[in-house]
């Protein structure tokens, strides 16, 4: 791994925002976002994925290549924080295993650029519906996380199948990011490029807020994911590996091409800390940002960028 990608991607903005707001709890710090301006950052950045994954499934051409690559995309993305759930529900609570399993289950858009910046190096290259794919992949996780809290939560023992996956599927972060979607894949270019300087050209800055708050916030209940132990750390380090592994070699049957293969396993391999903590914040308060937070951005995402990358690369080679 090149060691200047590596630092490039340790000093992002975003992450470093996010270990200034861990700093500022520990100093004692009075630095807050008010609670309305978090849930709109949140809301906002829901939109904005949600947007620019359907403009970049409009661009591509309809293949059945391209369907079974989606379709492959999905099936992981639902397989992926099921089986997670129920690992992580040995030791934590309902709340915060579907949260973890929802992180897990769907993906890390700066992983993504990372890895398409690692096959750049590598001189490989790779579909461009995959960004699309990306984006397909972010809400079955979170689908299936609502789907499974409200399954064996307290409260939500008695709830008919066909009522949870469809509470789950109205969930406002839910539909924000489908409808968002569907419009970015129904909106023409001149039509996207009206907006565009909200849906692109605030974003890094809005997320860089937002990990801002997601650091103060973790920085205030670090105290759990350090009583989680061994279990949180080992869950961070080898769940991923396992899924970017068994995926990198699966995606042979769907895909050919070494530089889409691997774009597939850092999918599977990463943990979103964008799209799935902005939906947990509103659909399940009482999951802990203090723990999965920490184990998706301070040691899946290190670990990937590191480690995963070559031995990923390595398997679809």
């Amino acid at each position: 791994m090149d060691l200047k990608l590596l630092f490039d991607n340790l000093t992002n903005p975003a992450l470093l925002f996010f270990l200034l707001g861990i700093l500022a709890t520990r100093l004692k710090s009075d630095l807050a976002i008010p609670q309305n301006s978090s849930k709109f950052i949140s809301l906002y950045l829901l939109f904005s994925i949600g947007f620019k994954g359907g403009q970049e499934l409009a661009h591509s051409h309809f293949t059945i290549a391209i369907l079974w690559a989606v379709v492959f995309g999905v099936a992981v993305a639902l397989l992926i924080p099921t089986y997670c759930f129920f690992i992580l529900k040995r030791k934590f609570s309902i709340e915060n295993s579907g949260a973890v399993a929802a992180a897990y289950g769907s993906v890390s858009a700066v992983t993504f650029v990372t890895a398409a910046s690692f096959l750049e190096i590598q001189q490989q290259t790779f579909g461009g519906h995959m960004v699309a794919v990306m984006a397909l992949m972010e809400a079955p996780a979170i689908i299936v996380g609502v789907i499974l809290m409200r399954l064996y939560g307290k409260q939500e023992t008695t709830s008919s199948l066909r009522s949870v996956i469809q509470h789950s599927l109205t969930n406002g972060s839910v539909l924000l990011i489908l409808g968002s979607l569907l419009i970015g894949f129904l909106a023409s270019d001149q039509q996207a490029m009206g907006i565009k300087p909200f849906t692109t050209d605030i974003f890094k800055g809005f997320l860089a807020i937002f990990l801002l708050d997601m650091g103060i916030v973790s920085g205030k209940k670090l105290g759990v994911f350090f009583k989680s132990g061994w279990f949180a750390v080992l869950f961070a380090v080898f769940i991923p590996l396992l899924n970017g592994c068994l995926v990198a070699y699966a995606s042979q049957w769907v895909t050919p091409e070494a530089g889409n293969r691997f774009i597939f396993a850092i999918l599977a391999a990463s943990a979103s800390y964008i799209a799935v903590p902005a939906a947990m914040k509103i659909v399940a308060p009482k999951a802990n940002p203090g723990l999965f937070l920490p184990m998706a951005l301070a040691i899946t995402f290190p670990f990937n960028i590191t480690i995963g990358f070559p031995i990923y690369y390595a398997i679809v080679s």
